[in-house]
Parts: C-alpha cells; sequence; structure tokens
C-alpha cells in the first residue's frame, strides 16, 4: 500500500512543525491525470483553514488523523486548526497536533482494558461478560460511526449541491438579508450609499447577492465577526453590473454560530474618488422566503447615513400588497429607553400621492409591516412597470425622508426550465429535450431564450402557462410559437406584457413552459421555470446551456428524462459545471438505492471508452470544480468534440448526452495548484505599492530594491544571470548556454549566450527575396525574453529556476517557440549517478561506463532504482524498516519497505485465536491467549506491565 497522504502530513505537523494551510505546496507540475471525482469540497480561494492528509479543516475544527491502512487513526493524537494572523491582519490556520496520552487518567485496578476507538485504558467491573458486552458495544458504534463516515464522504465526493427539495435535515437552506448604510461615527464623511444584500447558507457555504445605490461600484466587501475583527474579505471584480454576486465557502464552525445568533456584520467600500463605506447587521427575516418585489429607500440629502429596503409580495388570491420595512439611520434617537416615532408611508406615482399610511414605531426597533389593500388595475399595472415608488418620511421636530422606486425581486439566481417528456401534461418517453433561461428587467420585460432538440414531431406551439385545474384544460399567458425558429430550434425574444401578478407567479415558481409538437398536441415536453440559486461556480448563465437528451445518446435512448449544463473553463484550466436533470426518478431505475439517481460524466465523441466521472445525482441538480484535466480533452473541449452524459444502471452508456464546445487557450493542460498559487501570490504584491512591500516578511531586499515572493529578474551587476525571490531569499544562477553544433558562433550585444552565424553558414547560399518577419526571434512567456533566431535554450519557470529537463528553441521563420523534453541515453551501469545536483540525465561513473551506453544514445533512459523518502530518512530499493512516527516512536508491528521508490508498509498478520481469553503484553505486536501463558504471565507479572484487554 502507498504511503498514505495523512502520514506525510503528520509527520510533517509533528516532527517539522509545519504550518499547512489550505492549498498544496509549490510543487513541480504534475503530469495529466485521468479526472477523478473529488473526495473533498475544493476550499475557496481565500478560505481560512488547515490541510491535513488531503482533507481540508475549519477553523477550530478537532479531529483524530486517519494515517489509512495499515495505521488507520491514531486516537491518542489529536490535531487543532488554530486561527493566526500574519502582520498584514489575514487569518490563516495552523495545524497543532499532541499527544493526549500523557493526559490519561491514573487507574487503580489491575486489569485495565483498552477498548476499540479509545486512547485511555478503562477499569470495567463484572468480569468477562461485561467487558463482552462494552467491546460489542464499541464494535456497533465504530461500525455505525464507519457507516456516517462513508456517508459524509459519499456526500463530499458524489455530489456537489442538492437541489432545494433534496436538502437533507443537516443541509437546509437559510436565508438572511442585511441593509448597509454610511457610517455616523466614522472620521470620515458619511455616505448617502445604500445597499441591500440576501444571502443563503447551505451547509458551510454563504452565498451573497448585492445590490446598491447612490454608491459608486464597491472594490470590496468583508464579513466581520462579533468583535469587529474581519473574518472574509472578497475583492469585487470589476465590471459595470449593479449587481454584485459571490460566495464564501467553509465558512468555519464558530463563524457559522455567530452568523445564525445574528452577531455578524458586513461593509463595502469603494476604492476610486470619494471612498464610500457602508456597513450592516446579517439577520433573518421572516419575509424572505415569500418576497417578490423590492426597493431601496434612499435619501437625496449627501452624506445622509441612512436609508431601508422594502420587502413586498402580492397576496395568492386578492389583489393585496404586504409589505415590510427595515429601516436604519432614519430615527434619530440615542437615549437608552426607546420611544414612540410617528412615520408616514406613501405610495407614489410621479409625486402623486395614491395611498398613505400614518404609525408609530418605537426608536429601538424601527421595522414596520402594513398591508395595502384592493390596489386598483393602474395601481397594478404602475407596480409591473417598475413606475410605483414607496416613501418612508419620519414626523416630528427632525422631519427626514427615504424612498425608492418597487421593482421585482433582484438577486444572482437564474431564472430557468428544463423540459422533458415525462413532465408533460401525458407524460412519455420521447428522447427530446427543452431548455430555456429567462431575465426579468426592472420594467417587468421578460426577456427569454429557448431551445428544443430531439422531438418525434414539428413544433406548433411553444407557450408560457399556468398549473392547468384540469388535465385537458390548459391556461396558457404567453405564446412564444411566433420567435421559435424551426431551422435553429430556438426561441429568442421578450415579453413586454408581464401582468404584476404574472411577476409574482414567476418568482415564486408557478410558471410552466410547454412545447406542442404535431403528434402530441397537447404538449411532448414540459417544465417548470424556477430559480436555479446562484452557487458561486464561474458559469455563464446568461448563456443557453448545452441540452442533454437520449436523443444525442448513441443509439438514441427513448427516455422521458432530460437536462441541461452549462460548461465553462477558467484561465488556470480549470472546468466548472452545472448540470440540472428533469424526469430522471428513481421509480424508473429500480436498481439504484441511497437516492442516487446516476452518473455524471464527460468524454470524447471519438473515444466513448473512456470517461471521466464528474459527480453523482442525488437530486436534479449537480456542479462542481475538475482540475486535473488532460490536455486531449481541453482540445476536444475547444474544438467541440467532447461531450457531457448521465448514466443510470437502466442505461449505464448513457440515459442524456450533449456535446460541449468550450473555447479555451489551455493547449498546456491544467496548471498546478503551485502555479496558481504563485501567480495570485505575484499578483497581489505587484498590486501593492511599494511602502507595503517593505512590510511583508516575504519580500527580498536586492541591490537596494524590493522585490516580491516569486518574482524574478536579471541583477545589474551581471545580466548573464537570473535571480528569484524565494520567501526573503535571493536566489541567483547563471544562464545556461546551451552547446552549439554551426562551425561559426557570433554573440550578439547584450546577449548571454553566443549563437550560430546564420549569414557565414549561408553565405553561399542565395538570399531569400522575402524578409524575415521575426528579425528580432522569439518571445518566451517563462523567462519573459527576446531569444533568437535558432537558439536554444533550457526555460525559465519561476519560482522554480531552470527547467534542465527541458529544452526549448526558436523557429526563426514564424517566431513560434517549440519546448521538449530533455531524452536521456540508456544506461547499462548498475549504479548511474548525476554529476551535477542540476543535472537532467544521471550518467555511468567513470569505472562503469561501457560502449554500449553510446549505442543507445537516442532513447529514453531505463528507470534505474530509486531510493524511497520516509519522514526525514532515505532508504534504497528493497531496504526494510519499522516506521517511525513522532509521538509514538518506532511502530514495531508494522513493516514498511522501499519497493522502486515507493514505500510500502503492512501491519504484521496475527494469528486466528480461539480461546476466550485473549491478552497482549507490552512489546508484543500480536495478542495472545491467557489459558497458555498464565504460569508465565503470574511470573512476568510486574508493576509496570500490565495485561490489556483487546478485542480481536
Amino acid at each position: 500500500m502507498l504511503l498514505p497522504c495523512a502520514l506525510h502530513s503528520l509527520l510533517c505537523a509533528l516532527s517539522c512543525a509545519w504550518w499547512l494551510h489550505a492549498g498544496a505546496a509549490s510543487r513541480l507540475k504534475s503530469p495529466s491525470l485521468p479526472i477523478q471525482p473529488e473526495t473533498e469540497p475544493l476550499p475557496f480561494k481565500g478560505t481560512s483553514g488547515c490541510s491535513f492528509g488531503g482533507r481540508f479543516y475549519s477553523l477550530e475544527d478537532k479531529w483524530h488523523p486517519d494515517l489509512g491502512e495499515p495505521f488507520g487513526i491514531m486516537h491518542c493524537v489529536q490535531c487543532h486548526c488554530e486561527p493566526q494572523k500574519s502582520r498584514r491582519g489575514k487569518v490563516s490556520g495552523k495545524v497543532n497536533c499532541k499527544n493526549i496520552k500523557q493526559d490519561c487518567p491514573a487507574l487503580d485496578c489491575d486489569n485495565p482494558v483498552q477498548l476499540a476507538g479509545h486512547c485511555c485504558k478503562t477499569c470495567l467491573q463484572g468480569g468477562k461478560k461485561q467487558i463482552d458486552s462494552v467491546l460489542n458495544t464499541f464494535d456497533y458504534f465504530r461500525r455505525k460511526s464507519k457507516e456516517r463516515e462513508e456517508e459524509l464522504h459519499k456526500s463530499y465526493n458524489d455530489r456537489s449541491y442538492l437541489s432545494s427539495e433534496d436538502v437533507g435535515p443537516g443541509e437546509s437552506r437559510t436565508d438572511f438579508v442585511a441593509v448597509l448604510t454610511g457610517l455616523k461615527d466614522s472620521w470620515l464623511p458619511s455616505s448617502s450609499g445604500v445597499a441591500r444584500v440576501r444571502f443563503t447558507l447551505t451547509r458551510s457555504s454563504l452565498t451573497f447577492s448585492i445590490t446598491y445605490q447612490r454608491m459608486g461600484r464597491p472594490a470590496k466587501i468583508v464579513f466581520l465577526d462579533s468583535d469587529g475583527t474581519p473574518a472574509f474579505e472578497y475583492r469585487v471584480p470589476k465590471g459595470d453590473s449593479d449587481m454584485i454576486c459571490g460566495v464564501w465557502k467553509n465558512v468555519a464552525e464558530p463563524l457559522l454560530r455567530q452568523l445564525q445568533s445574528e452577531q455578524m456584520h458586513i461593509s463595502m467600500s469603494t476604492s476610486t474618488g470619494q471612498r464610500d463605506e457602508v456597513e450592516g447587521r446579517i439577520i433573518k427575516h421572516r419575509a424572505l422566503f415569500a418576497e417578490t418585489f423590492s426597493s431601496i429607500l434612499t435619501s437625496e440629502e449627501e452624506n445622509s447615513a441612512m436609508g431601508g429596503i422594502a420587502m413586498l409580495t402580492l397576496s395568492d388570491t386578492e389583489n393585496n400588497l404586504h409589505f415590510i420595512l427595515i429601516l436604519q439611520g432614519l430615527i434619530q434617537h440615542r437615549d437608552r429607553d426607546p420611544i414612540l416615532v410617528p412615520i408616514r408611508v406613501q405610495l407614489l406615482y410621479r409625486q402623486h400621492i395614491l395611498r398613505e399610511i400614518r404609525a408609530n414605531i418605537t426608536s429601538h426597533d424601527p421595522d414596520f409591516a402594513e398591508v395595502l389593500t384592493d390596489l386598483n388595475s393602474r395601481e397594478l399595472f404602475w407596480l409591473s412597470r417598475g413606475q410605483l415608488e414607496i416613501a418612508v418620511a419620519a414626523e416630528g421636530q427632525d422631519p427626514r425622508q427615504i424612498s425608492g422606486f418597487i421593482t421585482g425581486r433582484k438577486s444572482c439566481d437564474t431564472i430557468q426550465s428544463v423540459m422533458s417528456s415525462s413532465d408533460a401534461l401525458i407524460p412519455g418517453k420521447t428522447g427530446g429535450v427543452g431548455s430555456a433561461i429567462f431575465n426579468l428587467h426592472d420594467n417587468g420585460t421578460l426577456q427569454y431564450q429557448v431551445q428544443v432538440a430531439g422531438l418525434t414531431s414539428d413544433v406548433v406551439s411553444l407557450t408560457i402557462e399556468l398549473k392547468p385545474r384540469r388535465r385537458n384544460k390548459r391556461s396558457v399567458l404567453y405564446d412564444l410559437t411566433p420567435e421559435f425558429s424551426k431551422a435553429t430550434g430556438q426561441a429568442i425574444g421578450s415579453w413586454s406584457r408581464l401582468e404584476a401578478r404574472h411577476i409574482h407567479m414567476l418568482l415564486q415558481n408557478e410558471l410552466f413552459i410547454n412545447v406542442a409538437t404535431a403528434h402530441s398536441q397537447e404538449g411532448e415536453l414540459r417544465g417548470q421555470i424556477k430559480a436555479l440559486p446562484y452557487s458561486g461556480l464561474e458559469a455563464p448563465r446568461h448563456e443557453l446551456p448545452t441540452p442533454l437528451a437520449g436523443h444525442f445518446v448513441s443509439p438514441p435512448v427513448r427516455t422521458g428524462a432530460s437536462g441541461h449544463a452549462w460548461v465553462s473553463v477558467d484561465r488556470h484550466c480549470h472546468l466548472h459545471y452545472e448540470i440540472l436533470v428533469a424526469g430522471l426518478s428513481q421509480t424508473d431505475d429500480l436498481t439504484v438505492n441511497a437516492r442516487l439517481h446516476g452518473l455524471a460524466e464527460i468524454g470524447e465523441l471519438d473515444d466513448s471508452t473512456h470517461m471521466r466521472l464528474l459527480t453523482g445525482f442525488y437530486g436534479s441538480k449537480a456542479q462542481g470544480v475538475l482540475k486535473d484535466i488532460s490536455v486531449e480533452l481541453l482540445k476536444h473541449l475547444d474544438q467541440g468534440t467532447a461531450f457531457i452524459q448521465v448514466s443510470t444502471k437502466l442505461n449505464p452508456r448513457g440515459e442524456i448526452r450533449g456535446r460541449v464546445h468550450v473555447p479555451n487557450n489551455c493547449e498546456f493542460g491544467t496548471r498546478s495548484e503551485a502555479e496558481e498559487e504563485e501567480e495570485e501570490e505575484l499578483e497581489d504584491f505587484l498590486s501593492k505599492d511599494p511602502e507595503e512591500l517593505k512590510k511583508d516578511p516575504h519580500t527580498c531586499f536586492f541591490e537596494n530594491q524590493h522585490y516580491p515572493h516569486g518574482s524574478s529578474w536579471m541583477p545589474n551587476y551581471d545580466k548573464c544571470f537570473s535571480c528569484i525571490c524565494q520567501k526573503r531569499t535571493v536566489i541567483c544562477d547563471p544562464v545556461i548556454c546551451p552547446a552549439l553544433t554551426c562551425s561559426r558562433t557570433i554573440k550578439p550585444e547584450g546577449k548571454c549566450c553566443p549563437i550560430c552565424d546564420e549569414r557565414k553558414e549561408l553565405k553561399d547560399v542565395k538570399a531569400p527575396e522575402r524578409v524575415d518577419e521575426h528579425p528580432e526571434g522569439c518571445y518566451f512567456e517563462g523567462d519573459q525574453k527576446m531569444h533568437a533566431p535558432g537558439t536554444t535554450w533550457h526555460p525559465f519557470v519561476p519560482p522554480f529556476g531552470y527547467i534542465k529537463c527541458a529544452v526549448c528553441s526558436c523557429k526563426g521563420s514564424t517566431g513560434e517557440v517549440h519546448c521538449e523534453k530533455v531524452t536521456c541515453p540508456m544506461l547499462t551501469c548498475n549504479h548511474p549517478v548525476r554529476r551535477h545536483p542540476t543535472d537532467c540525465c544521471k550518467v555511468c561513473p567513470q569505472e562503469e561506463r561501457t560502449t554500449a551506453a553510446l549505442e543507445h544514445s537516442d532513447m529514453m533512459q531505463a528507470d534505474s532504482p530509486r531510493y524511497c523518502k520516509f519522514g526525514k530518512n532515505y532508504y534504497h530499493n528493497s531496504d526494510s524498516w519499522h516506521p517511525w512516527v513522532p509521538l509514538f516512536g518506532e511502530m514495531k508491528c508494522i513493516n514498511c519497505w522501499c519497493d522502486h521508490g515507493v514505500t510500502k508498509c503492512q501491519r504484521k498478520q496475527c494469528p486466528l485465536l480461539t480461546c476466550s481469553n485473549i491478552t497482549r503484553t507490552e512489546g508484543s505486536c500480536c495478542p495472545e491467549c491467557l489459558d497458555d501463558k498464565e504460569e508465565d504471565d503470574m511470573v512476568m507479572k510486574a508493576p509496570d506491565k500490565r495485561q490489556t484487554w483487546r478485542h480481536h
């Protein structure tokens, strides 16, 4: 068995006292591997926590390290992810592991028992019967714990997120809201800006949608804990949208408790021009689940530091408009005792008062709820067009007013629909699919994009409908058929006559879209229009997704299921995917269990046998991020020759499938985590001014200048050297010049290495009529230098320096850089060595060199026996040893050996005992029968050697 990564982590954490942060340590890019399902949710960039043994732990988490087989869980070691702050105030995690065996209580019994799953021994009374009972109980809990652990592992491995209808008891969604206004007590001028933030908490991920008014686009969002300390910072990407969408993943358990108890705040600030900052408390609110209309209330006063929001909804059957106001800064009262303050609420249309309500609110709880009854047709029309305004004024000695226009509820969620034949009014299995996305504007206009494929006959109608009261009595609201193109299978347009009631039903997921065909006049496909909650993935939801249908499977499958998928590739060449299915029910697949509906896979059209697992379906939705993507798959995605499919046990070769086309620039494959972290850290440093660089402990100071960690440059003292900064240490290496085979060379001015004198070599050759299009040579991104035509060099890759196992060359005719791996000669000696640690290829020692080595100079070097590294020690091939684990010492019951560079460990196999009384003495690996050794045990018994019970 391979050395578990958790053991490596434990060795590092305990013997080296390394600090383990989220993310892997810097390392060279590994070769592309087949896509594997994620065993853990990936920590979000910037998330604070600890990485240990391939698992991510939130701050304050405690656990016993599991070193895997054959070591198992180290119950006498407890690890803790401790929060700590850097000099810049950034919170990160530090793993601290300690031996808790020394904390075990002293026992006064003669024969303490070592119970399974416990570190400390226990005194038991009542003899063997009670011991067996206790051991059986612990075995039961151990099995239950293992089952629970498998369930948790399955939840991480097979599903990324759940749909709302499939959320388990421990994964329920909780909605929060915050009103952000200017700070009165700040030394800066108070802001007149107002922002409204809606949050959704699912498990430990907190997504947020932000709208704002009377302030510039924010640059930074900060979550503050109960002490006002920054707990998470979100950098707002540049753009011109008035909506900000983000996610905070892996929220630590203590912060989750503060969030649930409404002790957290959120701050938002701009960075350009006049700096605006607004802040507010995150609270739960009963009105969030029913809200369909909303308004942000602002003041016309400068530096007002006041505002509010209105959450509104229509009654289900009557034209009554219910609303709740959350006000902040409108009431000026600093006394401890609350007082009643009179307010006036008005409903306006173009400054004309339509409705007015007067009431009293308390100064300490300035929220207000009321209902406007029996809105007439004009008021409902203005409401649907976003032309109604709600104004709130505080009356008395200091009259102040805030107001805002009422529009449909805004969020980062996507209004969409998947249409399937199994959801049709007359269910069927046609293998067709329909997909639609919608966008609701403030003026009540609904933009739509609809696509259908795999239908049995021509489309005769495409309609948005209500839920039918009877099967044969459909209620059509809007006909999209005129916009449908038979050639493209799409309908793209807008619906500008939505009534207020229709907007309310749309945002309450009460509308449907129906596709009728010549063979199915009532509808071949049908789907519910509903909001897909924002998840934080980089998927282009504003574009039509990839349709998934049985019609696209080879050979086609007549199924009632269908789906669609959003797929994108980011700048790190990671694949983001979000898949929704409809009509894929467990009743159709009698062989599935544990609510698993199917598996989502990705593959290549010309090779259907090699599928990569994405995730499993436990509901109607699955999503995630894949990092280890092969160059071939990225190429197929770029060319549009890849597909995503969902397979079930009834259709293991695909139930529904769709062709995926994702243009990308990933010809070199997925980037390693080390490269990503290095680039992000470098970008972070380069964005700072020189004064900030001086404060960072990892900055290098060289030749009277500060350089950020990970940067590279050419020193002033010698341009034929290249330097890199590695955490306060400057490493400078000479530029390695490649060997040239030409007869005459020249050294260009300002260059370190000579090049072939092409003019001399080609003096007898007639000069070409066309001038070289690339007279300056090639530009290489690694060292960011120009290279002369015909030159070769070892590539420089920050922060690793020169990669001597690769050679790059410049094609002067095209200006292209071509890099390839160095081919090492095959060696016949038994003990090849590297003459220099930085050399790529090994060579035979002088006394062992043979002529055979020269005969195979064009072949790749054969693998020689490699050594193994375990902890701090190195072992030769075939060496064996007992592992040494910090806090425990040498583990004599486990044997490890080196097998061609791979460390393998195995626990000593013990014989099966049939006796009733079992014991194990200290220093012995296997238990023994007490009956056969009773006399010897009595002789050997000593105060410091006690019998130990073990359940075997």
